[in-house]
């Protein structure tokens, strides 16, 4: 722990419910507070102890509703009771503490984790559908930005801190007003105060850094830029925002060489994601009360976008299901990106309205065929599986609770008790109960 630490190692701090919390080291700092790993009752969890400048009575009654109102969601590290000492003037809280396994957006962003576009985007619906609890609950983060998402790289889970400058939705009374590159451009402008729809527009942009690895108004206008001072990011990221891929206003295109992330990204991703974020950076600058993309049109599509991976036949790395690059192309899909060589598409199967790529570790979930069940991802009801003796046939195996029925293309019906397969055959169509499928190519 650094000398010049607040808390010392094995002081003892008391909650507001009467417990002992015990510091036991620094984890980090920033401009509110340090954030220590401490000891309760044998439970490791993190205490952060505010500066002095921030340790207001505003900032103490913020924390008190937010810990009598509880969290929207399991994913927020969210705050769950005061802690005071009488050695020191100020206070903080303690928050359940952050696994190591987590990494941040800006960890992605500098390499130094490796990920899968599977896990980029279940950790995109896991962003968004966090965020979509605490607005339905009233709250308005404030402050979404890269350094308060943390994912898991290998299956996409989420963790969001700093919960303790969440407000009620348009409080007026704030001195955070968000972080740089992620505040909308009213808020810049110095025209709003944080709201939900501020919010959106920092989720926009946030989802934007997690696929494309850059930010969507950096282009030529920020290339330009002599000096990259306060007056210059208020001009890019408030007074003229402009899309880096805007279709109507060119002018600031991301420059090669400079700025490359999103030339290598954007491309590789299916025209209806492309569109989203189309409309979140021209409507969504523009009008922020109609233009700005919610968090459910962000559900649906960020999950359509992983339904929508297939593997290289060569190189095995995913690639992406595009309908509109299909129709243009009379159903030639696009060469792999990695490798370059053409690609045949794998079995699908057409769910309702959804799409969803049928390989080797598909799985379907109650979201996928039961329209009650929309965004319940909890546990898979079918998957992918060789047959035992047969090296090139695959089924869709049900291992739901629940029978099928499956209905031939001759016509012919044939029940699939859970445990049994579906062969993967065009045509075959299964009765889920509430919905059916139909596998093709």
């Amino acid at each position: 722990m650094a000398n010049s630490s607040i808390l010392k190692p094995q002081e003892q701090l008391r909650t507001e419910s009467g417990m002992t919390c015990i510091v036991e080291e620094l984890l980090g700092e920033g401009g509110q507070g340090e954030v220590y790993k401490s000891d309760l009752s044998g439970k490791k969890l993190a205490l952060k102890w505010y500066y002095p400048h921030s340790a207001t009575p505003d900032q103490r009654q913020a924390l008190a509703d937010l810990i009598s109102r509880g969290k929207p969601d399991e994913r927020f590290l969210w705050p769950v009771d005061l802690v005071a000492s009488t050695n020191h003037a100020e206070f903080g809280y303690i928050m359940p503490l952050r696994d190591a396994k987590f990494s941040g957006i800006v960890d992605l962003m500098k390499r130094r984790v490796q990920t899968t576009f599977h896990s980029l985007c279940t950790a995109g619906f896991n962003i968004a559908d966090s965020y979509f609890h605490l607005h339905t609950s009233g709250f308005c983060y404030r402050d979404i930005s890269f350094g308060n998402v943390f994912f898991h790289p290998e299956n996409g889970d989420v963790l969001i801190c700093d919960n303790d400058n969440v407000t009620e939705n348009e409080a007026k009374k704030t001195s955070i007003l968000g972080t740089p590159r992620f505040m909308a451009p009213e808020i810049v402008r110095g025209e709003a105060f944080p709201s939900t729809d501020t919010d959106l527009y920092s989720l926009s942009v946030l989802l934007f850094y997690l696929f494309m690895t850059h930010h969507p108004l950096e282009g030529k206008q920020e290339a330009d830029m002599p000096i990259f001072d306060a007056e210059a990011q208020k001009r890019i990221y408030g007074d003229n925002p402009i899309f880096i891929f805007d279709p109507r206003n060119t002018s600031n295109r991301p420059e090669p060489g400079y700025q490359k992330n999103a030339l290598i990204f954007w491309p590789l991703y299916p025209q209806f994601l492309r569109d989203l974020f189309t409309r979140a950076f021209t409507d969504g600058l523009r009008d922020p009360k109609n233009g700005r993309v919610r968090e459910n049109e962000w559900r649906s599509a960020i999950i359509r976008l992983r339904d929508s991976i297939f593997y290289c036949p060569h190189c095995k790395a995913q690639n992406f299901y595009d309908v509109d690059h299909l129709k243009k192309t009379s159903g030639t899909p696009a060469p792999c990106w990695r490798c370059k060589k053409s690609v045949k598409l794998p079995f699908r199967i057409r769910a309702g309205n959804e799409i969803i790529m049928l390989n080797n570790d598909t799985k379907l979930f109650p979201h996928h065929i039961d329209p009650r069940q929309k965004w319940d991802f909890s546990h898979p009801v079918a998957e992918i599986k060789q047959h035992p003796t047969i090296a090139n046939q695959w089924g869709l195996r049900n291992i739901s609770k629940e029978k099928w029925v499956l209905v031939r293309p001759d016509g012919t019906i044939q029940e699939v008790e859970p445990g049994r397969n579906v062969p993967l055959t065009v045509g075959n169509k299964i009765q889920f109960g509430t919905s059916e499928g139909e596998i093709g190519y």
